[in-house]
């Protein structure tokens, strides 16, 4: 017995560093270049181009990034836009979601399929024809042209309806009988059990926002609603010896991002395998 279990026991480790020896290369793959990333930011500026790891770390970089750029305001407008359209899209992919689940109306499935065609579409195909539109409604410059046309998502509705069909239909019908209409059952019933999916889409959603550029390069003029990735690449032309000033202000952009994974890690596992069972 004693035998059998210390077979097993060593078949467990052995499994379990040759997954650390596979994933190996592709942990330093992408540490390695953000650990370059640190070290150049930290890195005097007479050591830039003759030094691979620096002799001393100077911290003046991240002084001047939130004393002497605009960082900090772009910072604070990503979050401001990212934010919204978090809250915007969990709001509006909940409600839509919950219409292809639990109601029955004629056509649902053929709209539903419609919704997910629309992920077909990629978005550089429909830009210039959407910045024509909000050009029109003068909201260039704006937070709003940053924010409403990515109110919802096709991604996120199937997302939460795949979550919303591992339900028990009885728990609705349950619900109807004793007078909770459909606004209160989603409110109080089905949002509370989706807290996984939910917190998901909106790490997800964050993410995606967060890192946007190519959008809001085109819409906006001012850095009173530029986000923070344009913010840093408006830095890129800037002279060898603030390099490091650069290389800060990126890693201070990349700090919420590797936050969400760090902590969310989980999150945004359960809720993405939360719909999975029943599609």
């Amino acid at each position: 017995m004693g035998a059998t279990t210390l077979a097993r026991d060593r078949r467990i480790f052995l499994n379990k560093l040759g997954h650390i020896l596979l994933n190996l290369p592709f942990v330093c793959l992408i540490i390695i270049p953000l650990a370059y990333t640190l070290m150049m930011s930290v890195m005097p500026a007479s050591e830039l181009y003759s030094r691979f790891f620096p002799t001393f770390a100077e911290w003046d970089s991240y002084v001047q990034v939130f004393t002497k750029t605009q960082i900090p305001r772009h910072i604070l407008n990503s979050f401001i836009v990212a934010g919204s359209v978090t809250l915007l899209q969990m709001t509006t992919c909940s409600m839509a979601a919950f219409s292809f689940s639990f109601l029955h109306f004629k056509g649902r499935e053929v709209v539903f399929m419609c919704i997910l065609a629309t992920m077909m579409v990629p978005w550089e195909a429909t830009i210039i024809a959407n910045y024509l539109t909000v050009s029109g409604w003068g909201w260039l410059d704006t937070f709003k042209v940053l924010i409403l046309p990515y109110g919802c998502s096709a991604m996120g509705v199937f997302l939460m309806r795949q979550n919303y069909l591992t339900f028990a239909k009885e728990l609705h019908e349950a619900a109807k009988i004793d007078g909770c209409n459909n606004w209160r059952f989603l409110a109080t019933i089905v949002v509370p059990l989706s807290r996984p999916a939910l917190g998901a889409l909106g790490a997800y959603v964050f993410l995606q926002q967060w890192n946007q550029y190519l959008w809001p390069l085109l819409v906006t003029n001012s850095d009173k609603v530029r986000t923070v990735q344009i913010g840093v690449s408006q830095m890129y032309d800037i002279d060898s010896e603030s390099i490091a000033l650069m290389m800060a202000a990126v890693v201070v952009c990349l700090i919420p991002s590797l936050s969400i994974f760090v902590f969310m890690q989980k999150q945004l596992i359960d809720g993405l395998m939360a719909g999975a069972v029943k599609g």
